[in-house]
């Protein structure tokens, strides 16, 4: 499949601007979660604990990195249409 320069596919997924926010307070959570989550592994004792719950700040910070990746990647339709006329503020 051909695009020109001005393609969308190339530039990446157009968001709402709400979906967007609803992106970056769950980033937000997940990244607070996988802090909080691994400063309680010092108080665990059991090794099984310690494992799931490293596990779980793993699987928290992975699902964060994913979020970010995607939010880079994206661009909402006010950002788009300030891109094509030239505003980038």
């Amino acid at each position: 499949m051909f695009h020109d320069r001005d393609s969308r596919c190339e530039e990446g997924f157009e968001i709402s601007p709400r979906f967007r926010r609803t992106l970056e307070e769950r980033l937000a959570r997940l990244e607070s979660d996988a802090e909080w989550d691994e400063a309680q592994i010092q108080h665990l004792t059991h090794s099984d604990h310690i494992r799931r719950q490293r596990r779980l700040v793993s699987a928290e910070r992975a699902e964060a990195l994913r979020l970010r990746i995607f939010l880079d990647r994206s661009h909402s339709r006010e950002e788009w249409i300030g891109i094509r006329s030239g505003n980038r503020d």
